[in-house]
């Protein structure tokens, strides 16, 4: 009888190991490639949060993707008003005397500054960069002076500029997590977006001649999705390129550095944004949706306001990951009054009990103060 007992334990414990679930860890696939490279970096757009690395932050050459820099403050400047691309731009001979990759402007005649941006984005110009950085700046070294001002304020630790046009020069260094960065905030400017998506176009002198302008960056034709990026090389820094793109809600940078030749480089950066969009996903844990049965008294009468989300938050994770987050809401329990989109509350974001980001909750509606008269047909109506 007890050896019966011993052999349908037995039995029992075998069953429950075949069929009790098990739980499996997320395991994300390891990025392998066979290029040969100095430095690789793929970060997600929104949250810079790091997908991959591999010496993200070692100081090297960057060549022409230095011009990142360039193209970010003009569009800066753009914006707040302190140039227009309707100016005219008065070439200097320094300018147009630039060696490399160029456009080949005319010296002393005026270009519009909207073309010479152009150029830049597109045809990597360096006479183009350096014609607009002594515009901006009153010559190439003040405006290298902004850049690496520029560089601090963005927390750019391993990177320090001396020329606009990346041009080889001694003590110009900066790293792949850096230009990721760098790029980043130009993606966010749609200018950047209606150059960087042009193959190829003429770029008219004020002679009458043209110069064929064709897109660097050849991942701007033929990968899906892509948003814009920027190419380098010289023989110190190798074959670079900085590399964004965007596939459903999640938007990839990838760059690469130190590539032994052009056509590794493309591959590889496509290669890395591959890799993020197989492996990871953009998951939204706060939208204006999660506050469709949220509502704030109005003082004085029966009122009340919707409210909506000043912005989504979005968390990336591996495929199939689970996100262990909260929300901790703080918002009134009456307003006197309020104004559509005005700011009346704001919700913390907790991921694995720590608070990382603090979202503004706005009013849906505009609702005035409560008149006396108000207040009187209140009370009529009780």
């Amino acid at each position: 009888m007890k050896k019966k007992l011993m052999v349908v334990s037995i039995i029992f414990l075998m069953l429950m190991i075949v069929f009790v679930p098990k739980t499996e860890s997320v395991v994300k696939a390891e990025f392998t490639t066979d290029a040969n490279y100095k430095s690789a970096v793929l970060i997600e757009k929104n949250s810079s949060k790091l997908l991959f690395d591999s010496n993200a932050h070692e100081r090297l050459p960057i060549a022409s993707v230095t011009k990142l820099m360039t193209i970010l403050l003009t569009l800066e400047k753009l914006e707040s008003g302190e140039i227009s691309i309707e100016d005219n731009v008065l070439v200097s001979s320094n300018a147009s005397g630039m060696g490399g990759s160029q456009i080949f402007l005319d010296a002393n005649q005026e270009y519009n500054l909207g073309e010479l941006l152009k150029s830049i984005i597109v045809a990597s110009a360096n006479d183009s960069s350096v014609a607009i950085a002594e515009y901006i700046s009153g010559s190439e070294k003040n405006f290298v002076r902004e850049m690496n001002e520029r560089a601090r304020e963005l927390s750019l630790n391993d990177t320090n500029y001396v020329n606009c046009t990346g041009l080889p020069a001694p003590d110009a260094y900066s790293s792949a997590y850096d230009q990721a960065i760098v790029l980043n905030k130009v993606l966010n400017y749609d200018l950047y977006h209606e150059y960087s998506s042009i193959w190829m176009e003429n770029f008219a002198h004020p002679s009458g001649r043209t110069t064929q302008m064709t897109n660097t960056n050849k991942l701007s034709r033929f990968y899906e999705g892509c948003l814009g990026g920027k190419t380098g090389s010289t023989n110190q820094a190798k074959y670079c390129l900085a590399v964004g793109a965007k596939r459903g809600d999640m938007s990839l940078i990838s760059v690469v550095l130190g590539v032994d030749n052009s056509k590794s480089r493309f591959k590889l950066a496509s290669d890395l944004l591959n890799y993020g969009f197989d492996n990871f996903t953009s998951k939204t844990i706060f939208s204006s949706a999660d506050l469709a049965n949220k509502t704030i008294e109005i003082k004085g009468f029966d009122r009340k306001t919707g409210l909506k989300a000043e912005c989504d938050y979005n968390i990336v994770c591996a495929l199939g990951e689970e996100i262990n987050y909260s929300l901790n809401y703080n918002l009134p329990s009456k307003l006197i009054s309020c104004m559509e989109d005005q700011v009346v509350g704001n919700v913390e974001i907790i991921v694995d009990g720590v608070v990382v980001d603090t979202i503004n909750i706005l009013a849906s509606e505009t609702h005035p103060e409560a008149s006396i008269l108000d207040y009187l047909r209140q009370i009529a109506n009780s």
